[in-house]
């Protein structure tokens, strides 16, 4: 008897399972694919915009970081995005588990409720709907974790492949940033500030938007933006220099001050004028300019002025010149840099020509705070061989007082020479490698000077320079630089209304030297420039008629 009690019982509890087993199945192969599709469906709808046209707390809105713009969509957003939509789904498919299936259909069945919410007549349709809802409960947990397993599997290859996609732009992006600075590296393209207590080096400058003017610090390849960025006001700019960011307005990140056109995409070069109070740097300076710009069409060059503001100088200098003035002396004691572009062929050079009064060379204290010194390319060693006494005590009374009207510099050359090889040393710590030009100015007048020897006497003009009593100041180029070239140049008659072709060549000429040791190709268009050997110097010797006399 127990026994046969026993297999009705175990055969009723079968039948049960096997109803529930089978409600349960047939509940979990409908309720999967419905769990996903939920949540696929709310996931879709909150990837895109909430309420178009309207504020989305999600998105992180610009000016919010350091940059006046719009963070790349795979820097952050894409991340925000897909969590959100994850989340909203997986609230869905919860929602769709728990009231639809467990509260309302399950709870429901095994209450003995029908649909509508009224219990069966007889107690087997009752005992049924138990078993049904029973069934019901386990097939949608059942299919609920079903399609959870899959939902977390494709969360996964979504975010590998998420993650792929944001590694590859921020690859991109350190790579942009590499090769510009390799590029920058190989080309020796360093940026420096050309103004008068600054000269800081510039990593990156400030660009200014086009459309808003508002400034952006790091434009370059990065979470703004790979290739270009967008700015606040809605302006599309390029974030790296072969997208054309140099056409661009730029700032100094330092003192704010407006850079020059092309900073950063050519060699900048350095170049002091160093010579004493009167000796004709400015004029040099000018008359160089003028000479720069007058070969171009015949030599090759492509010569332009670095900002509107150097162009309005030397227009303004040129108008004095023209009318027989002479150009006013520099009067700053840090100088702004007279910023001139020299291009030859592909190869171009941002060449910042430093002038500084005379007086802040003449003492110690505000020599060294001529901190451009110590970056130097090359020196423009501006000599006034009459301010040597040597020389002036080879003259005639005559010559003497024409000396006197030609103004001589309030300081010897060799006296400004000592000097400036100490400090210059002592600041840049690469003296033995820097070139120095040398320029003889006022030949002008050297040449009437018959007690001396004019510079056209044949000579070279280290050898001359040798002869007249300034055999120290070139013994001192030849050992404490690296190099040193000399040329006898005559501003007054390479500018003004009279100014002759050859002697604003030969103004020129000591500067396009120095830029042919930065390696830019324009050594054929330098005038003789021979380097004064050790026999020149010694032996005082002279060089046979013939050779010219601008060396």
């Amino acid at each position: 008897m127990n026994l046969a009690v026993w297999l009705v019982v175990r055969d009723v509890a079968l039948a049960l399972l096997a109803v529930v087993a089978v409600v349960g199945s047939l509940t979990a192969l409908v309720s999967a694919p419905e769990f996903y599709g939920i949540f696929a469906q709310t996931a879709g709808r909150r990837l895109g915009p909430w309420r178009p046209g309207r504020p989305d707390h999600r998105i992180v809105l610009p000016g919010s970081g350091s940059e006046p713009a719009y963070a790349s969509y795979w820097w952050r957003q894409v991340w925000v995005d897909a969590g959100t939509a994850a989340r909203y789904g997986a609230r869905a498919w919860w929602r769709r588990l728990v009231d639809d299936w467990l509260n309302e259909r399950g709870w429901r069945r095994m209450q003995g409720l029908n649909r509508a919410g009224r219990a069966f007549d007889h107690w087997v349709g009752r005992k049924l709907a138990r078993l049904a809802g029973l069934g019901i409960a386990v097939g949608a947990v059942v299919g609920a974790a079903l399609s959870a397993a899959v939902v977390v599997v494709l969360l996964l290859l979504l975010a590998v492949q998420l993650g792929i996609f944001v590694g590859s732009l921020a690859a991109t992006a350190f790579v942009a940033r590499a090769l510009e600075r390799l590029w920058l590296k190989v080309r020796g393209i360093r940026m420096r500030c050309p103004y008068p207590g600054c000269w800081e080096a510039i990593d990156l400058p400030v660009y200014q938007c086009e459309g808003c003017s508002r400034r952006h610090t790091a434009l370059r390849p990065g979470r703004y933006g790979v290739f270009r960025r967008v700015c606040q006001c809605g302006q599309i700019l390029p974030t790296s220099s072969p997208g054309r960011r140099g056409r661009l307005v730029s700032l100094c990140p330092h003192c704010s001050r407006a850079l020059p056109d092309g900073l950063g995409s050519a060699r900048l070069v350095h170049l002091p004028l160093i010579g004493a109070d009167s000796s004709g740097k400015t004029m040099l300076l000018m008359a160089a300019v003028t000479g720069l710009l007058a070969g171009t069409w015949r030599s090759g060059l492509t010569v332009d002025f670095g900002t509107a503001a150097d162009q309005d100088r030397y227009e303004r200098a040129e108008q004095l010149l023209r009318s027989g003035d002479w150009v006013r002396a520099t009067t700053e004691t840090l100088p702004q840099a007279f910023m001139v572009r020299v291009s030859k062929g592909r190869r171009r050079r941002l060449l910042y020509l430093y002038d500084p009064m005379g007086e802040a060379l003449r003492k110690t204290d505000s020599l060294r705070d001529q901190r451009y010194l110590a970056h130097a390319d090359g020196v423009l060693l501006v000599c006034d061989v009459l301010a040597d006494r040597e020389f002036r005590s080879r003259l005639s009374a005559g010559e003497e007082d024409e000396t006197v009207l030609a103004r001589p510099a309030r300081e010897q050359p060799t006296v400004t020479f000592d000097r400036l090889a100490g400090e210059f040393q002592a600041m840049s710590g690469r003296r033995a490698r820097t070139p120095v030009a040398v320029a003889v100015t006022k030949r002008d007048v050297l040449d009437g000077l018959e007690s001396c020897g004019p510079v056209a006497a044949g000579a070279g003009v280290g050898e001359w320079l040798c002869e007249v009593g300034l055999e120290s100041l070139v013994r001192g180029l030849s050992r404490s630089f690296g190099e040193a070239r000399y040329w006898a140049v005559s501003s007054r008659t390479a500018t003004g209304p009279q100014a002759l072709d050859a002697e604003a060549a030969t103004a020129a000429a000591p500067v396009l030297w120095l830029l042919s040791r930065t390696g830019l190709p324009v050594g054929a268009l330098v005038p003789d420039g021979r380097r004064v050997s050790g026999a020149g110097i010694g032996g005082r010797r002279r060089v046979p008629t013939g050779v010219s006399r601008h060396e």
